[in-house]
Order: structure tokens, then sequence, then C-alpha cells
């Protein structure tokens, strides 16, 4: 009895330890200023780290970029104000992606917009493809109930940069008076970790 109690639990340790690394999915954003290397969370956000996944190991994010700086300084129309980076296929959006996926929470996963957080970019919900942000400081209007978006659904947060927030930090203090970079920051790849 006693050894079948034992190897009970060894397999109950080895599923636990098989589950442990599922949670972490590891990705490296290659740009060329330098890399951001983020972790993804699929327990939480399984639909929209699925669906950012794909893109990668489709190869839709080689050549990619960074083309949107959102300040401060950059909103004067904007009642709630902002700070992000944007990326993602940009002028390519529309073409040769995957369908839109549904709409994940800040309510439903607890993943807030916080320093570091990347999230997917959209219009309405459920319209999320390709293109996706990386917070600068703590964004609390982009999470569900906040004010940026009429609809109160916020953005679907799925990862936070872990290393790499100096190379964030340079692309965020590019000039872009009207948001949009004059020269996108290439984004070569991003690979799996």
């Amino acid at each position: 009895m006693r050894h079948s109690t034992t190897f009970i639990l060894l397999v109950l340790l080895a599923v636990a330890a098989a589950d442990c690394e599922t949670e972490k999915q590891k990705v490296v954003i290659i740009t060329e200023l330098g890399d951001i290397h983020v972790t993804l969370d699929p327990v939480n956000a399984p639909v929209t780290t699925a669906n950012f996944l794909r893109y990668v190991d489709a190869g839709l994010f080689d050549s990619a970029c960074f083309y949107r700086v959102v300040r401060p300084d950059n909103q004067p129309k904007d009642s709630v104000r902002i700070a992000v980076i944007q990326g993602g296929r940009y002028e390519e959006e529309e073409t040769g992606g995957f369908p839109p996926v549904a709409h994940e929470t800040t309510e439903q996963t607890g993943i807030r917009h916080l320093d570091g957080v990347i999230s997917m970019a959209r219009w309405t919900p459920g319209t999320a493809t390709s293109e996706f942000f990386i917070c600068v400081g703590d964004q609390p209007d982009l999470d569900f109930g906040g004010k940026r978006n009429p609809d109160g659904q916020g953005f679907a947060a799925f990862g936070k940069v872990t290393k790499g927030m100096d190379v964030v930090m340079k692309i965020h203090g590019i000039e872009a008076p009207a948001q949009y970079l004059e020269k996108p920051v290439m984004i070569y790849r991003i690979t799996r970790k």
C-alpha cells in the first residue's frame, strides 16, 4: 500500500510540475533597438495568449514594427491620457493574418494594465488580431471599467515584460507629435524563448 501511495504522489507531483511549465510562455521581441523579454500568461488569459503565439509561430511578426508612441504630451484631444508603445503588423494587419479573437477583459483574467504589461489593441471588443501594446507606467484606465474606451470593456492584457524595459523606454522617448512614428522601430522577429 505504501508503494502505491508513493507512486501516486510522484505522478501528482509530475503533473503539477508539467502544469507549472505551461503557465510560463516566454517570448523575445527582437527589435533594432534591443530585445524585450516577455512572459505570457496562458493560464489566466488563454485566448489572448494563444492568439499572440499563433502569430509568433507562423512568423507573422517577422519584419513587424513599433509604430505608435502615446504619451501625455501627444494626446491633446483625449480627456483620458495614457502612456504606451504600440506594435504589430501595422499596415499588413488586414492581410494574411488570423480572424479576431474573443475579448478577455481584465475582470476575467485578473491581469491589470501595470507598468510593463503587454496587451492587445482593438477597436471594439472582439476585434483584436495582431496589434499589441506595452504599458509605460500603470494604466488603470485601460482595465475593465476604465475610462479610455466608452464601452468600458478595457483591453486584453496577457503578459508582462521581464527584461528590456530600457528598450521600451527608448522607443517611448522617440518624438511622435501625432502619436505615429515617422520612422517605425523595426521588430525583426518575435520568438519563443
